[in-house]
């Protein structure tokens, strides 16, 4: 039998660009560092970016005043650094003063009052908090529809936030609607060949992805590529973005040449456009090493994970919740190779770090305990896994909706621990309740679909039920010959 796992989505932050002109400006100095702390910050220099970026606030804060635009832009940019490092409570304080100043000087219902609205709510929403990212992201798409009207492409850009958090939130109804009238603007407003409408393609196929509609996201993603190939050229950073999402797609259908072939392209263009320690660099180590342990290439693997573990320590700091990430990884590798030992002690740590950016009740924190709970349950500490799952479910009952997928993951992760103790009959309830949720929101063909009508054929064979196991097995047989 197996575990199951997770996926995390965020959205995309935007620069201000306000339409108004003031009669005195911060001057030659200010504007110096602030198109200095831009192109730090786009380089993943963030250390350095911090430090232009708070000096060009303090030159403009002298110059103009604090109420200034110029001063709103320099927290703008600062703020962005510092979601970006992960830095959320210096972070926050940052883009609403700036959000103050911007509804001071335009009112509440000026676009740039939207762009602000919505880095907000990007803030938010990377920590999970939908509570505050939502209504935050609604309130910046009426803005923009007001000042803009329904069809202009930043109306667009909001809806297609909205969804991400609809999607995150289990809600994939909602947000396919949405995405797709966000692509229905994009294609009436922008050239057929437009950077936009190719990120917009690419948000439809992560949710069809996410779902388990693997032939309606590939032909979107090859869309996606093409587009950015021609309008940017095939060694862009966001040619690079394309390729590693259309090799998780086959990756995930088990094709692993293809997948290996895209993951390795999508990396050399980073490394030639960004630099051999960028951030974005550790992600698509992290996802290469994902598939050679796919491959059993366990060596290759634990290689570029640690590699990945460094850039990040080193760009965003030992204490980011994408250093927890590689933890986590780097934990299950080490789990599979039978060291729990230096498992256990990597998953304390990730999860120390998340609950410290996060919050203890957070749908990051699940995951955390939820992999903790599958240590114990390899080592047959049962009492132990029990404890940590049903932490887990507990706290994604809490922040998710009731028929979110990762409440099935967690509903069959207990199951396997009651299976392994001899307690069918609550094993067999819990089965069947993922089972449900799985089907409910992913459809019936989605691979974790035939993940949990196998583990459910493995009870039933257990007990005697041999009929009964043999129907599961073959629809689980079915959905796997219809994924590939």
């Amino acid at each position: 039998m197996k575990s199951l796992k997770s996926v995390v989505l965020t959205l995309a932050i935007l620069f201000i660009t306000p339409l108004v002109m003031k009669a005195q400006d911060a001057g030659k100095d200010w504007n110096l560092l602030y198109r200095e702390a831009r192109k730090l910050f786009q380089s993943g220099n963030y250390d350095l970016a911090v430090e232009v970026a708070e000096e060009a606030l303090k030159v403009a804060d002298k110059k103009v005043g604090p109420d200034h635009s110029d001063v709103a832009k320099s927290l703008d940019i600062l703020a962005l650094i510092y979601d970006t490092q992960g830095n959320y409570l210096q972070a926050e304080p940052l883009y609403k003063r700036a959000l103050d100043i911007w509804e001071k000087l335009l009112g509440p219902d000026h676009p740039s009052v939207a762009t602000c609205l919505n880095n907000l709510a990007g803030l938010y929403e990377a920590q999970n908090d939908y509570e505050n990212a939502e209504p935050l992201i609604k309130r910046s798409l009426r803005i923009t529809e007001k000042s803009l009207g329904p069809d202009h492409p930043d109306v667009a850009t909001m809806l297609n936030n909205l969804a991400v958090i609809n999607q995150t939130k289990g809600n994939y109804t909602q947000a396919e609607l949405l995405l797709n009238r966000s692509l229905k603007i994009y294609e009436l407003s922008l050239s057929s060949d437009h950077i936009k409408i190719a990120s917009s393609l690419e948000s439809l196929a992560n949710l069809y992805y996410v779902q388990g509609k693997y032939s309606q996201a590939e032909p979107l993603y090859n869309r996606a590529l093409e587009i950015k190939e021609k309008s940017l050229g095939a060694d862009h950073f966001y040619v690079a973005t394309s390729l590693n999402n259309l090799a998780l797609l086959y990756e995930t259908q088990g094709y692993y040449t293809k997948a290996e072939t895209l993951y390795k392209r999508s990396l050399e263009i980073k490394e030639k456009s960004l630099g051999a320690e960028h951030p974005a660099i550790a992600t698509s180590l992290n996802n290469l090493a994902q598939l050679y342990l796919e491959l059993k290439d366990s060596a290759k693997a634990e290689l570029l994970y640690k590699r990945s573990l460094d850039i990040r320590e080193k760009s965003l700091g030992p204490n980011h919740p994408k250093v927890a990430t590689c933890l986590n990884n780097l934990a299950m590798l080490l789990k599979s190779f039978g060291d729990y030992t230096q498992a256990e002690h990597l998953l304390k740590r990730s999860l120390m770090i998340t609950e410290k950016s996060f919050g203890d009740v957070h749908p990051e924190v699940a995951t955390n305990l939820n992999n903790l709970g599958a240590l114990y349950s390899d080592q047959g500490d049962y009492a132990q896994a029990e404890h940590f799952y049903m932490r887990s479910l507990a706290i994604r009952e809490i922040t998710l909706s009731h028929e979110h997928p990762d409440i099935a993951t967690s509903l069959n992760n207990l199951a396997l621990i009651y299976y392994e103790q001899g307690d069918y009959n609550k094993s067999e309830l819990l089965y069947k309740r993922s089972l449900d949720i799985f089907e409910k929101t992913l459809g019936p063909y989605h691979p974790n679909v035939a993940l949990n009508l196998e583990n459910l054929a493995v009870l039933y064979r257990a007990i005697g039920r041999d009929t009964e196991a043999e129907e599961l097995e073959k629809r689980a047989t079915k959905i796997r010959n219809f994924i590939r």
